[in-house]
């Protein structure tokens, strides 16, 4: 039997339950020897959960609706005091849009986008930089050394000393003497690449001091229709050879092609022969040529002049062929080996005489100029 200590000791619990029953739902020790009344603890538990059931669940409720009425309140003060309306009457209030004192004022048209070309991403380890950082390292990407595809003013830029160069030939310009039409006419692509690339062909040649070398450098543009071997580059490379040959200067073609130009047809595959035969003209008189190879090099170019040099060198990773790795996979239905095209596996295979990267490549045409001149 329970003492009359222990009846009051519960009467005690009791009362404190009522005021907070959440507190002793489950009792822990009571008494005076802290010992555990497992029964009186199951039947404060289900006083409490009739009592949940009569108004508790009501009165939670309640305490929610208050705690979210709070929530709501503190970010409307925020959004006022974000707007400037704060201390203002409900009256005065602008909504919450018109930030008139403080925060974004700018409208959606004046709104303005991030200018594109200002990051970039290596195709071969998919590492994001700016432009800038890339310029700085020379179109190199800064973590796997990747070569991004640069047009001739870089090119210019990296050998010329100083950027100083002349550009020769810029008078020769394409035409449509065929009428060739595809999807549009050929003239009418001519004109929109002229208007869109301000480059006048698919190569260039300038003439200026590599070191304390003068050379004649034609430097290809992919950009223009693929950097594609037209009559006009055909010609170009013809008079450069005659340029060298005047002025006893070396003649260096940086290769950046995806073949002849089939809208030019026959004029088109004429000049394979044609800027071959002016080629030997300087093995005649024992004027240097050196062929650069750079991502990427196919069809008539590699078939051609691009093989002719008395140094063919090339840059790291580009893509060397005359038809693509698919068409060819396709046609003897076997896998190619991996790196198949690349600078590494012709190099591996005698079709180069070395790789040079391109932060040392002024410095190797250089030293190859010494040798050659002694």
């Amino acid at each position: 039997m329970c003492s009359y200590l222990d009846l009051r000791n519960r009467a005690n619990l009791v009362q404190e339950w009522l005021q907070n029953p959440f507190q002793l739902q489950f009792l822990g020790s009571i008494g005076q020897d802290n010992h555990k009344w497992p029964l009186f603890s199951i039947f404060a538990a289900k006083i409490c959960m009739k009592d949940l059931r009569r108004g508790g669940a009501k009165k939670e409720t309640i305490r929610m609706t208050k705690d979210k009425n709070q929530s709501m309140k503190h970010d409307d003060d925020f959004e006022a005091n974000l707007a400037g309306d704060e201390g203002q009457s409900e009256e005065s209030k602008s909504g919450w849009f018109r930030r008139i004192k403080k925060g974004i004022l700018t409208s959606t048209a004046e709104k303005k986008e991030t200018p594109e070309g200002l990051w970039t991403k290596c195709p071969n380890c998919n590492y994001i930089c700016t432009v800038t950082e890339l310029r700085e390292n020379i179109f190199v990407c800064p973590k796997c050394g990747h070569h991004h595809r640069i047009g001739s003013s870089e090119y210019f830029e990296l050998l010329f000393n100083d950027n100083q160069y002349e550009v020769l030939f810029e008078n020769i310009r394409a035409k449509d003497f065929l009428h060739f039409t595809d999807l549009k006419s050929y003239q009418k692509r001519l004109e929109e690449t002229w208007a869109k690339t301000e480059i006048t062909d698919s190569i260039r040649v300038a003439v200026g001091d590599i070191k304390e070398y003068r050379t004649v450098i034609g430097c290809m543009d992919f950009e223009f229709i693929g950097g594609s071997l037209g009559s006009v580059m055909g010609e170009r490379i013809s008079r450069a050879v005659d340029y060298c040959l005047e002025h006893r200067l070396p003649l260096m073609i940086i290769c950046k092609s995806g073949g002849a130009r089939m809208m030019e047809s026959a004029f088109s595959l004429m000049q394979m022969a044609k800027v071959s035969g002016k080629l030997s003209q300087l093995t005649d008189a024992k004027i240097p040529f050196i062929s650069l190879l750079t991502d990427p090099s196919f069809g008539g170019i590699s078939a051609s002049f691009g093989m002719l040099g008395d140094l063919n060198i090339a840059e790291p990773g580009a893509l060397i062929g005359f038809a693509g790795p698919r068409v060819i996979k396709e046609t003897i239905k076997k896998d190619l080996p991996e790196g198949f095209q690349r600078s590494e596996f012709l190099l591996e295979h005698g079709f180069l005489d070395f790789i040079v990267n391109r932060k040392e490549l002024k410095e190797r045409i250089a030293t190859l100029l010494t040798l050659f001149k002694g």
